[in-house]
């Protein structure tokens, strides 16, 4: 009985020793106090200035033809001839490709000599009756018809060649010699897709006047107005931009992956040496600039609701927070229209240095005295026995 009562007598000391140790360790924790981070912090300082402040919409975009025109022959038919290849330069009118008008011309040709017999015919009426005769009404309908017949045997005689409809380059083609071309209409417009114009015989695009066609959020597309300057980047062609201006906002929007935007059209004033339809930029709109205006960096302006706040360091190196009005919020840099003056220095962030130099355990390793045992053998865990 003697031993056993010893045996807990020691239990319980050791139990009462860890307790209090670990109260202090706790309280070394909590107060980053005892080995823990030797961290200081210091703040990162801009200087309120005067200059210009601007704020502008970002994109990237796609160049394209401000005007293309699709070309198809008005006659189907095999194809007997193309005298153009994609990127040659056309005139309006030029001959680009024919079909075979063997039956046409023939069709005309008849076509042609009914005319001629119906108007032969008419006159003979005109001699022999009156003007307000059966027999001269009746002779002026055969010429009638017979004139609408030849009208249209010479479309589609003249429906084989196919001529240039506009002054341009050659950008897209999908006939071959030999093979049979549907007859349709020629189209023409603003093309503000790669796709469009693929199914057409041919494609002319002017290369002369480009634009550039991108997306932009809803939160920015409010932001923009018709004839706003925007600066094009090339991101192929190296030191390569361009001015232009925003000509469309597109009224209908998009959604693509859960986010909304607008299709923009930017018309640029110059094409650059080396553009080509379907390359990518980047285009910058200034929204909005205003010149001779205090202004801090962004990231020194913090916000509450509506209320608007810089930290200031003083001349003695104190700091102090002060709600300011401010104006354009730029791409770098917010207005301050009151609240700061010139040169003074303001908060950007803070930042803390430092490294660890411990941790907080417990004593012996985060273990019990003794490896993790009660003296006597007993585990750790084990509990009384």
């Amino acid at each position: 009985m003697r031993f056993w009562r010893r045996r807990t007598f020691l239990v319980n000391s050791v139990l009462s020793a860890l307790l209090v140790g670990g109260g202090a360790w706790a309280y070394t924790l909590l107060n980053g106090d005892g080995g823990g981070s030797t961290g200081t912090s210091t703040a990162r300082t801009g200087t309120v200035a005067q200059g210009t402040v601007t704020a502008s919409v970002t994109a990237s975009g796609t160049v394209a033809s401000a005007t293309t025109m699709n070309h198809n022959f008005v006659t189907s038919g095999t194809v007997t001839s193309i005298k153009v290849a994609v990127g040659d330069k056309v005139t309006k009118g030029q001959v680009l490709a024919t079909v075979d008008d063997t039956e046409t011309a023939a069709t005309l040709a008849m076509a042609k000599e009914n005319l001629a017999d119906a108007k032969e015919a008419l006159a003979d009426a005109k001699d022999a009756y009156d003007d307000d005769s059966d027999q001269v009404e009746q002779a002026q309908r055969s010429v009638t018809s017979a004139q609408n017949a030849y009208d249209s045997a010479k479309r589609a005689q003249d429906g084989t060649t196919l001529k240039a409809g506009m002054a341009g380059t050659v950008t897209s083609m999908n006939g071959t010699v030999g093979g049979s071309s549907a007859g349709s209409s020629n189209s023409t417009g603003n093309s503000n897709s790669s796709s469009s114009g693929s199914s057409a015989f041919i494609v002319l695009s002017d290369m002369d006047k480009l634009q550039v066609s991108a997306s932009v959020p809803e939160s920015d597309a409010t932001r923009l107005k018709l004839k706003q300057t925007a600066q094009v980047t090339w991101n192929a062609l190296a030191n390569t931009t361009a001015e232009g201006l925003v000509t469309t906002i597109s009224p209908t929007s998009t959604t693509s992956g859960g986010v909304t935007s607008y299709p923009i059209v930017i018309s640029l004033n110059t094409v650059p040496t080396g553009a080509k339809l379907g390359q990518s930029v980047s285009i910058g709109v200034v929204v909005s600039r205003v010149e001779n205006v205090l202004y801090v960096p962004a990231a020194a302006v913090k916000s509450a609701g509506n209320l608007k706040t810089v930290t200031v360091v003083n001349a003695s190196g104190a700091q102090e927070t002060r709600t300011v009005t401010i104006g354009v919020e730029g791409d770098s840099y917010t207005e301050i229209k009151s609240g700061l003056t010139a040169g003074e220095k303001v908060v950007i962030a803070t930042v803390t240095t430092g490294a660890s130099t411990g941790t907080n355990q417990f004593p012996g390793g985060g273990q019990f005295p003794g490896g993790g045992q009660l003296p006597g053998g007993a585990a750790g865990g084990g509990g009384f026995r």
